[in-house]
């Protein structure tokens, strides 16, 4: 599914790139706008469709497997959140200092009272 069908399907411009957040108010709008469960028997199909079309418009936006359209000169932004591990050093000597302190003056604090008991 390209991300403009994807976008016309849930009610946002074709040119936004919404938040998770945009993405679940527009899908439950449209669910609920959909559902097989709101029509008559008669319509029932149709809704089934629309509802399916819909739910998958969703799940194709909110994981990112959509056809981008290369229409529009193939340009897309990415937005990358958080910060990668990878750039994160992890020093493991300034975890285990900490740690040997504390044993260490268990041993030696505690071995002193432990004799007197």
């Amino acid at each position: 599914m390209r991300k403009s069908e994807a976008t016309a399907l849930l009610g946002l411009p074709s040119d936004a790139f919404p938040t998770q957040a945009e993405l679940k108010v527009a899908y439950r709008k449209k669910a609920w706008e959909s559902h097989p469960d709101r029509f008559p028997p008669s319509e029932k199909s149709h809704a089934e469709s629309k509802f399916k079309q819909v739910s998958e418009a969703y799940t194709c936006l909110k994981t990112g497997k959509i056809s981008w359209d290369t229409t529009s000169g193939g340009n897309v932004n990415v937005v990358r959140r958080g910060v990668s591990q990878k750039s994160i050093p992890f020093n493991s000597t300034l975890v285990k200092i900490p740690f040997a302190i504390i044993v260490l003056g268990t041993v030696f604090l505690g071995g002193f009272n432990a004799a007197r008991a």
